[in-house]
């Protein structure tokens, strides 16, 4: 039996006007949103579970042993003394790489919108003075610097579907006509013939009610102007996985 192939996918479009910015915001100490308190607080907010979540074994096993060739990926696009943005915090040690590859010389931006996630970013980080860590809300956090790469590692499908779109357009917003770039890794429509398929549509169904959407749009139909950029995607593992990369046209 031949199955189809993964596939990299450029999308060109035509250019329209920016987005107006939101003002930009601190979350208050303590603060949580209210999806994540309502949907996630055992995954990422109970301090027992989240011990027990934080670890390499757990992110490999949650992304069926996919996570070091997505990882590898997003690594390969920050250039030593780059400055990163990363939208969330990551169980496992993820952050430790990304603030290693920067170097001494780079910087990396980190936000989460949960204070538990910020402590667990910040004690990983503790050593390395080129990283800050702010409790932020990713949708109208603005890093203190011109990004040049802007990392979304799975985070939309967490998310409702306004406050997708309210990252995305944040996201391109911080996107400068002369370099930079952004990299979304998430969920996609993974192929029929995959039975990873099936045990997804279980764990959305009961853990991951916003997840769904991204097997049905693409990350681009969240853009408020999704002609100002060109959008590149790769699938992987059946279509299970997507990463999809983000540039703004030139002026």
């Amino acid at each position: 039996m031949k199955f189809p192939a993964e596939t990299s996918q450029p999308q060109q479009q035509a250019p329209q006007a920016a987005v107006p910015p939101p003002p930009p915001r601190l979350l208050q100490a303590g603060e949580v949103l209210s999806y994540v308190q309502a949907v996630y607080e055992r995954i990422y907010v109970n301090p027992v579970w989240v011990r027990r979540l934080d670890r390499n074994s757990v992110v490999r096993a949650l992304l069926f042993l996919n996570d070091r060739r997505m990882m590898k990926a997003y690594l390969d696009k920050i250039k030593p003394a780059g400055k990163v943005w990363m939208l969330a915090h990551v169980y496992g040690d993820l952050v430790k790489q990304v603030a290693a590859k920067v170097g001494p010389a780079g910087q990396l931006w980190l936000c989460d919108a949960t204070p538990i996630q910020v402590a667990r970013a910040k004690s990983k980080l503790a050593h390395a003075p080129q990283a800050g860590v702010w409790h932020a809300d990713a949708a109208c956090f603005s890093p203190p610097g011109a990004p040049d790469l802007i990392c979304s590692f799975f985070l939309l499908h967490e998310v409702p579907e306004e406050k997708k779109r309210e990252i995305v357009d944040n996201v391109l917003r911080h996107l400068s006509a002369h370099g930079g770039e952004a990299l979304f890794v998430d969920y996609h429509n993974p192929s029929w013939w995959q039975p990873v398929r099936y045990i997804l549509l279980a764990v959305n169904r009961w853990l991951e009610p916003f997840s769904g959407a991204l097997w049905k749009n693409a990350i681009s139909s969240y853009a408020s102007h999704p002609d100002d950029f060109v959008w590149e995607k790769r699938t992987l593992f059946a279509n299970v996985y997507q990463m999809v990369t983000v540039r703004r046209k030139p002026d």
